[in-house]
């Protein structure tokens, strides 16, 4: 499957930017510091249009997670999607690598494990990753 490559515009030209240096950068208020992800061009909890960046530790816990499945390519190996709670507050989507999907249906991994940030190219993308602490890349 062939991932389709961002296309940055002035609202996040930033994060793409900082993927490239394996940084995760988030966007935060200049006036409230209110943190949000994805970016956005006016903050949600005090209206301003300001802003500047914060990079995350890369440290969060599964939120959420499902295994995906492409519904039409019976041979693509499914993958495993997660919303991550970072540390510094905001939920992202990505992927948790280095986990085999038996892990999920025998029930070793769940909402709340820890994870860590990790980059990986994938179709000639960096993309932002995930994996369980303690695993390697």
């Amino acid at each position: 499957m062939a991932v389709i490559p961002p296309v940055p515009d002035m609202n996040d030209q930033y994060f793409w930017d900082g993927v490239l240096q394996h940084r995760l950068l988030v966007q935060r208020c200049a006036q409230c510091c209110s943190l949000r992800l994805p970016p956005v061009p006016m903050c949600g909890a005090c209206h301003s249009t300001e802003w500047n960046t914060l990079q995350a530790s890369g440290d969060g816990t599964i939120y959420s997670w499902i295994i995906s499945r492409h519904p039409s390519v019976a041979d693509v190996d499914p993958r495993i999607v997660v919303l991550v709670q970072l540390a510094e507050g905001p939920r992202v989507v990505s992927n948790l690598v280095d986990v085999e999907i038996a892990a999920f249906e025998r029930a070793e991994v769940s909402n709340g494990a820890a994870v860590r940030l990790c980059f990986r190219e994938v179709d000639g993308v960096l993309l932002p990753q995930f994996q369980l602490v303690g695993a390697t890349s």
